[in-house]
This record gives C-alpha cells, sequence and structure tokens, in this order.
C-alpha cells in the first residue's frame, strides 16, 4: 500500500506540473480593413515607385498581358490606371492557401479615398470614400516662442498659424508678439475614421492680446448667397485694412521716414520719404492694396521700382528691385507678388523703401491711420451678433480658466 500511495503522489506531481507549464495562446485580433478581414488573407503592402505601372504590378502576381489588358478595360470607367502616382500606397490581398492567387487590389491616391479592384469572382472595380469626423475644440495659453512651435506645443498643426495670421495680417505683426501674450482660438479638425488626424477644417473664433489689446476675430457670411467669409471683431468692424501693414511678409525695419537723415551711400544728411525694410535678395515684394501700376522704371538713385495708384486719394512706390514683374497699366490686388528685393539705385544691400502718398503728398506709412474695408452692411449686424456672442463667450471662459490654473501654478 505505501509503494501504491507513492506512486499516485509523484504521478499527480508531474500532472501539477505539467499543467502549470501549459502556455495559454491568444487568439489573433481580428483586423477589418477596406472592408475586408485581413485575417483572411496574405496582406502585402507597398508604395508606387518609380517606374511602376498598374500593369507592372499586377505582373508579378503571375497575371499575363492579355488578362491585364482586359482587367484595364473592365475597370476603366471607375479606376483610370493613369491615376498612379510614385510613393502613394498600395495593398494587395492573396489567398492563403498554395494559389496564393490575387484576391483584392487597393490603392489610395490620398488619405481620404481609395480605389478596389476585387479579383474574388468577376473583376469589380469600386472608389470609397473613408467617413470623415468632425471635432471641435477650443484652446487658450500665452505665446512661447513663435505661433506656430506655441500652438504645436499644444498638439495643433503648425499650418494653423499661417491660416491665422492671414486673417490678422491687417491688424497685427506677428513679428512684433512677445512671449506671455495671451491667445485663444476655438476651430474644428479632421478626423478619418474617426482616429486618423486630419489637420485643421475651420476656424470659428479667436483672439490675441496685441500691444495690451486684445483683437477678436469672427467668420461671417454678410450675404449668404455669395457665401463669402469676412473676419470681424467683436463689435461687428473688419479686421481687413485697406492696406496691408508692410510690403514683405517677414518684417525687418532698418530705416524709417525721417525728415533729416544721414544718407549711407551720398554720405549727406537729407529726408528719408519711406520706410526701408531689409530682406534677403529676391525675397518676394507685395502691392499693398489693390490698384493699378502707375509707373515702372529705373532711376540712378530708387534704382528698378514701381509705382502703384490705389484710389484718388492713395498711392505706394516700391524701390530697389532686382526684378520688376509687372507692368504699366496693370490691375494688381493686395498682397501680389509685383518684384523681388534687390540693390539695385543708391543702396548698400538688399532691401525694399517703401513709400506712401495721401492726397499727393509724401507721408509717413507707419504713423498714418489707413482705412478698414467696407464696413459690415448693418442689416447683417443683428445676425452677427447673434452667431457670436456664444463664441465669445466660450472663447473667454476657456481663456479664463486656463490663465486662473497659470497663475495659481506660479
Amino acid at each position: 500500500m505505501k509503494r501504491i500511495a507513492l506512486f499516485l503522489i509523484v504521478f499527480l506531481t508531474l500532472v501539477s506540473c505539467n499543467k502549470s507549464k501549459e502556455i495559454k495562446i491568444k487568439p489573433e485580433p481580428i483586423v477589418f480593413e477596406f472592408g475586408y478581414r485581413l485575417n483572411d488573407y496574405i496582406v502585402l503592402r507597398d508604395t508606387i515607385h518609380d517606374g511602376d505601372t498598374f500593369g507592372s504590378i499586377l505582373s508579378k502576381q503571375n497575371i499575363g498581358d492579355k488578362q491585364i489588358y482586359d482587367i484595364v478595360e473592365k475597370v476603366k470607367d471607375t479606376f483610370d490606371v493613369r491615376i498612379v502616382r510614385t510613393e502613394k500606397p498600395y495593398t494587395m490581398l492573396l489567398s492563403k492557401d498554395k494559389s496564393k492567387k490575387l484576391q483584392a487590389f487597393i490603392y489610395q491616391p490620398d488619405r481620404l479615398s481609395y480605389y478596389i479592384i476585387d479579383f474574388k469572382d468577376s473583376i469589380i472595380a469600386r472608389k470609397k470614400i473613408k467617413p470623415v469626423t468632425i471635432r471641435r475644440r477650443t484652446i487658450a495659453g500665452e505665446l512661447n516662442g513663435s505661433l506656430s512651435e506655441t500652438l504645436e506645443k499644444q498638439k495643433v498643426e503648425g499650418a494653423l498659424a499661417t491660416r491665422i495670421s492671414k486673417i490678422y495680417a491687417w491688424s497685427i505683426d506677428f513679428f512684433k508678439l512677445q512671449k506671455g501674450d495671451k491667445f485663444g482660438i476655438t476651430f474644428t479638425e479632421r478626423f478619418i475614421n474617426d482616429s486618423i488626424y486630419d489637420g485643421v477644417d475651420s476656424l470659428e473664433a479667436a483672439f490675441f492680446e496685441y500691444k495690451g489689446k486684445m483683437i477678436y476675430a469672427f467668420p461671417f457670411v454678410q450675404n449668404q448667397q455669395s457665401s463669402k467669409i469676412e473676419y470681424f471683431d467683436e463689435e461687428g468692424k473688419a479686421l481687413k485694412n485697406f492696406f496691408l501693414k508692410a510690403p514683405l511678409k517677414f518684417v525687418n525695419i532698418t530705416s524709417r521716414y525721417a525728415k533729416n537723415r544721414f544718407h549711407p551711400v551720398q554720405m549727406i544728411w537729407k529726408a528719408h520719404k519711406g520706410t526701408d525694410y531689409a530682406a534677403p535678395q529676391g525675397s518676394p515684394i507685395m502691392t499693398t492694396a489693390n490698384g493699378v501700376v502707375e509707373q515702372t522704371g529705373f532711376t540712378a538713385g530708387n534704382g528698378n521700382f514701381v509705382k502703384v495708384k490705389h484710389d484718388r486719394t492713395y498711392s505706394t512706390q516700391y524701390l530697389h528691385m532686382s526684378r520688376i514683374l509687372v507692368k504699366r497699366g496693370q490691375h494688381v490686388t493686395q498682397g501680389q507678388t509685383i518684384g523681388k528685393v534687390g540693390s539695385t539705385g543708391l543702396a548698400t544691400g538688399p532691401h525694399v523703401c517703401y513709400r506712401f502718398w495721401k492726397n499727393g503728398v509724401q507721408v509717413d506709412a507707419l504713423r498714418l491711420k489707413l482705412p478698414n474695408s467696407s464696413p459690415m452692411n448693418p442689416a447683417y449686424k443683428s445676425r452677427f451678433m447673434v452667431q457670436m456672442l456664444p463664441l465669445k463667450k466660450e472663447l473667454d471662459s476657456v481663456a479664463s480658466l486656463k490663465y486662473k490654473k497659470t497663475n495659481q501654478r506660479k
């Protein structure tokens, strides 16, 4: 009996040890993409390489030229094989049996859409659009570095900074914003398949602290039949000025308008009736408002220059260009490139001298209070206020909470 008992103890111990060593295999996760259960296929992913064609890709799957021709003919109304471009991704699904036969070819021309050519039963081509979700977000903070850097720290694409700078181009010099200046933005973002970030969709409201003043921006469509979006402050005043603040995208003032200034080339004291903006050779020079090119040419002092007449009151002139890109009598629009920065004429380095006339008299553009664009039609003011007030309230509320938390941490 003792031997039998000992045998049973050893047997049970061995069985127990074997059970403890059993490895539990987790089931393979089910993956769906493009409407297929990928677990059922061999999945090959690649991008179109230089020299690849739809036909050359299929030929690698043992599909002959005649069959490829028939496929192209069958799908041409939905999928034109000529749209295939290098660096674009594609996916091939192969059967898991020994034949490894091509079951589907998926081409993605962009992040949002894709084409499916299904080979399983009969050859069928379909174009699909991935679902897009729009999410709304309001952020607030203080500038720490450039606007794009500050936004990226809050996980917002830097392209929003470019969009905002264009909206505020006539009221804020972003190069003069300082660290600690406050801002708030309400915007929407796109997400593909509810998960893949696809960038900023629209701007709903914003404010920036500039020289101690809060400058708001609210998009508004005055005439709903035209769908033209304009930007106004909280009082319904247009943000867009009649003139840009400077003829260059990047502002670096090296010499201001002065009644008496020592000329660095002529070495004499004389009036300087313009504002000098230094910039790299070849930088684009923009006209600061709509108008007609009144004069182009070259003089020993001005170098290559362009003069634009904007209306009966205002004219502007741009000097020392390396190239002139417009002709006399040509209509130009605000922000249009009319020439390139140079150092022609009496100049010590590449820059543009920007001159401004009001009623035929040269004046200091930096000191002039320039007119706004057309004011809001009074008929639309009440609708604007109804749309704007809740946006401003939300923006101010989020900003107030953000700054309160920031101050508490300090």
